[in-house]
């Protein structure tokens, strides 16, 4: 079992290799590269080390039975063990995302309930930033549009995560939140005291490392400024700042009037427009590949309605694995950990699950 992980042992001493080679250190993007790929096989190599550690004590344990009874009450725990160290690495070598390292960028948008939706768009944002910093990642509001009640019509925030290895990576965690999030609550508008259902959006993008890694022809672009405005659609600038950059080949369209310089908007507006060909990209590869792993946690249906935030009960439940808990409060604090702990078991699940019936 496990024959694969020698080739990987051998590519973890290549990569600890390459490590110490100055010319890696003198390229950020190949550091950043080599080094998530030495993370992610660390960690692996550990795990087969566990392995062999422990089912040798099994072995050793089992034969030293046979001379002495006190080693037969043992083998029970070891043997535990061997499953346990057996299991974790198996789970290891799950083909994992490419893009679980990167960082990403997060657009919250209204959807159904108009103000509600709005002021529910501003909670989600406030929980994604107190998770994000619970986690130590970093946050960089880029783009938002108000509402008259003080919530967001759409707002944009780049997550910047600390670690190198794939499995804390920002968007490991962050990719099962795309889709369509219902709330349940008496809004601060209604007078009757009724609870209202409104839906809010999320999008999340892998982040590019480097803005060469996408290739985008500038004769592409359609790029036009016009002053920035507020809520209701007043001009909060008097000059023309904000900026509309169009990806004639995909159609792609992003806006940007946050900061009052029109280079810093442009800046931002193409962080979010490579984030956005990149993810389409991707896209297309799994629609083209006939083999491609549908994950059901993770779809691409961005309509999917995959959370219910029901208020009245203080209840979170997940649509897609189940999970649901009484700790709304909580976890509007940030405390989403166990919600995205559920979604990456069931999506290792559903992995071991296609692994197994190919082979």
């Amino acid at each position: 079992m496990f024959e694969s992980v020698k080739t990987l042992i051998e590519e973890h001493k290549a990569v600890q290799e390459e490590l110490s080679d100055p010319a890696v250190h003198a390229d950020p993007a190949r550091s950043k590269r080599v080094n998530r790929r030495y993370a992610e096989l660390s960690r692996i190599v550990a795990a087969y080390d566990a392995w062999v550690l422990s089912t040798g004590d099994l072995a050793a344990a089992q034969e030293f039975a046979k001379e002495d009874e006190a080693f037969a009450a043992e083998v029970p725990a070891l043997e535990e063990r061997v499953q346990e160290s057996q299991e974790k690495l198996r789970r290891l070598l799950i083909p994992r995302d490419p893009d679980d390292a990167r960082d990403v960028i997060m657009e919250i948008k209204g959807g159904e309930g108009g103000a509600e939706s709005a002021l529910f768009a501003a909670d989600l944002l406030r929980m994604y930033l107190q998770y994000a910093a619970s986690r130590g990642w970093k946050t960089e509001l880029l783009e938002r549009n108000e509402s008259d009640l003080g919530g967001y019509k759409d707002v944009q925030v780049a997550i910047k995560g600390s670690s190198s290895d794939p499995a804390h990576g920002v968007w490991a965690s962050l990719k099962y939140e795309g889709g369509v999030h219902r709330v349940q609550r008496v809004p601060a508008t209604e007078s009757q005291g009724r609870i209202h259902t409104s839906t809010t959006g999320v999008l999340v993008f892998p982040e590019v490392d480097e803005p060469d890694e996408v290739e985008i022809n500038p004769n592409d672009l359609k790029i036009d400024v016009f002053r920035s405005s507020g809520p209701g659609g007043q001009s909060v600038n008097t000059t023309d700042s904000a900026v509309r950059i169009t990806h004639l080949p995909t159609g792609i369209v992003v806006s940007m009037q946050n900061e009052k310089s029109q280079l810093q908007n442009r800046e931002a507006g193409m962080r979010v427009l490579r984030a956005r060909i990149l993810a389409k990209q991707q896209e297309e590869i799994d629609a083209a590949a006939s083999d491609a792993r549908k994950s059901q946690i993770r779809g691409m249906d961005r309509s999917e309605r995959i959370r219910t935030y029901n208020f009245p009960e203080n209840r979170i439940a997940d649509h897609r694995t189940g999970y649901k808990a009484y700790n709304l409060d909580q976890v509007m604090d940030g405390a989403l950990g166990p919600i995205i702990e559920s979604c990456i078991a069931a999506d290792e699940e559903e992995r071991l699950a296609s692994l197994g019936s190919d082979g």
